[in-house]
């Protein structure tokens, strides 16, 4: 499905969804160690995060600012893109989770 985007649509297209796709994540990745924190304080950490809380919450407002600099229908394909994919991931645990199968 990607390879047949990347072949039909406009590169500065496939560069923005790229570029908010992975903004996104790393704004993901700053919240979760911001959760994580308060919800697991004893959990193991293999590394620490330097200048927490700041570097985390820099983190997600620098993401935050780059996304919003990019134009608003890659807004609009990041939040279809995401639809896809949640639809995609609940349909097919719904089938496949072991938690289903169990009740």
């Amino acid at each position: 499905m990607v390879a047949t985007l990347s072949a039909l649509l406009p590169l500065r297209i496939l560069a923005e969804l790229v570029n908010i796709g992975t903004l996104l994540a790393f704004l993901f990745v700053c919240a979760a160690v911001q959760i994580m924190r308060r919800t697991a304080p004893d959990a193991p950490r293999p590394f620490r995060v330097p200048l927490y809380p700041l570097t985390p919450i820099l983190g997600i407002v620098i993401c935050l600012l780059l996304m919003f600099s990019l134009p608003t229908e890659n807004w609009l394909r990041l939040g279809a893109w995401l639809l896809l994919g949640l639809a995609i991931c609940f349909g097919y645990s719904r089938k496949h989770s072991a938690i289903m199968e169990s009740q």
